[in-house]
């Protein structure tokens, strides 16, 4: 597996290391503690085309390849994980369906709008009784002459608190198929309900969502009626080597800041990365993030090149998420006590690496369905 990076390549991974540097860091610990979206942060990088890379040009994209954007997924993670889940959401799964089957007026006053970063976008799949069983989904489109009437209850809704539309999953009645609607925010019956509080990426809110008897134009059902499940099938390996670049940009933070520890830290008369025991752990965490980051480019590679890429997404997304919080409490340990302290990164990227866990598929879902691909 041979990963050369083109001289764009690095260049854009230049671009996003440069502004996360200058940008994101410095305010990513209070960006935490205070648990706000964050704004600024999010417009700058529609200013950067960060959110329209990976769609073409006569979209009003860049129509960058997947290693471009998965390379500037791990950079913004590395400076904030919270920034980063905010902006994947934005560029990949709340937009995509526009993009894909949204007429003019929707493209126009709303993709090409959350392209630059004017407006956010979220994306409704999971509910109360239904995570990693989407067909369990309950809400309901009940049509009708003018439309569709949706009701049902979602949670886990990543940027709904400040998100301007949604892109929702749904049953339509008389069907077993899941099917992908618009909505606008704004709309009579859509309801942001409780904020969800979480251990990590405190910095990207989440919330509930209900719809009560929301009246829906006919053409805000995108795609056909019943064709959600299998439009969600296109992106899912997308979203799968995503998640692991999020993974690998937490997983970086921590292993870079602890290097950095390890060279200053003096106990005993030398630095305590002079010592075996810590340079043990180093060697481990290190071999594990080129691992990961190696898969990961290799299975981005394959999405460029039309490529086969179920199962190698999937391993991507598992072997990086378990790596991630694996490395961050390795890096943590390095530091001691202060690892432990609000004081130093650690701490928060220690927190953030688990909602990589849970995106894409939890481990346990992603082992089963690996055995399946290998034919067990």
């Amino acid at each position: 597996m041979d990963f050369e990076l083109t001289d764009i390549q690095k260049q854009i991974q230049q671009t996003f290391h440069d502004f996360v540097e200058r940008k994101v860091k410095p305010v990513a610990g209070r960006l935490d503690e205070e648990k706000q979206f964050p704004a600024i942060l999010f417009k700058e990088l529609g200013d950067l085309g960060f959110f329209s890379m990976r769609y073409p040009e006569e979209a009003g994209g860049s129509g960058l390849d997947h290693v471009s954007y998965m390379l500037a997924v791990m950079e913004i993670a590395r400076g904030s994980l919270s920034l980063a889940a905010a902006c994947t959401m934005q560029s990949l799964m709340a937009t995509y369906f526009l993009y894909r089957f949204g007429d003019d007026d929707i493209k126009k006053n709303y993709f090409e709008e959350a392209l630059k970063g004017n407006k956010i976008g979220a994306i409704c799949m999971t509910e109360p009784n239904a995570g990693s069983d989407l067909m369990a989904i309950q809400t309901i489109a009940q049509g009708t002459s003018e439309g569709f009437i949706l009701n049902g209850q979602k949670t886990w809704v990543t940027s709904a608190p400040v998100a301007d539309f949604f892109t929702v999953l749904a049953r339509t009645d008389n069907h077993d198929q899941l099917s992908i609607f618009f909505v606008p925010s704004n709309f009579e019956g859509v309801i942001i309900g409780k904020s969800i509080e979480k251990m990590g990426v405190r910095a990207s809110v989440t919330s509930e969502v209900a719809f009560n008897d929301v009246k829906l134009p006919k053409r805000y059902l995108l795609g056909e009626i019943g064709g959600g499940t299998k439009c969600l099938k296109e992106i899912l390996a997308e979203i799968r080597i995503m998640t692991a670049a999020l993974a690998i940009g937490v997983a970086t933070a921590a292993y870079e800041e602890a290097l950095v520890y390890a060279n200053e830290r003096q106990q005993f008369g030398k630095p305590i990365g002079k010592f075996q025991a810590v340079q043990l752990k180093f060697a481990d965490m290190c071999v594990k993030l080129e691992t990961a980051k190696h898969y990961v480019l290799y299975a981005a590679t394959r999405c460029d090149k039309n490529l086969p890429r179920h199962k190698e997404s999937m391993v991507a997304k598992l072997y990086a998420s378990e790596c991630a919080v694996s490395i961050c409490d390795e890096a943590s340990r390095v530091l001691a006590s202060y690892g432990y302290a609000v004081e130093y990164n650690l701490e928060r990227y220690l927190r953030d690496s688990r909602f990589t866990l849970i995106g894409g598929g939890t481990s346990e879902i992603l082992k089963i369905n690996i055995a399946k691909e290998i034919g067990l």
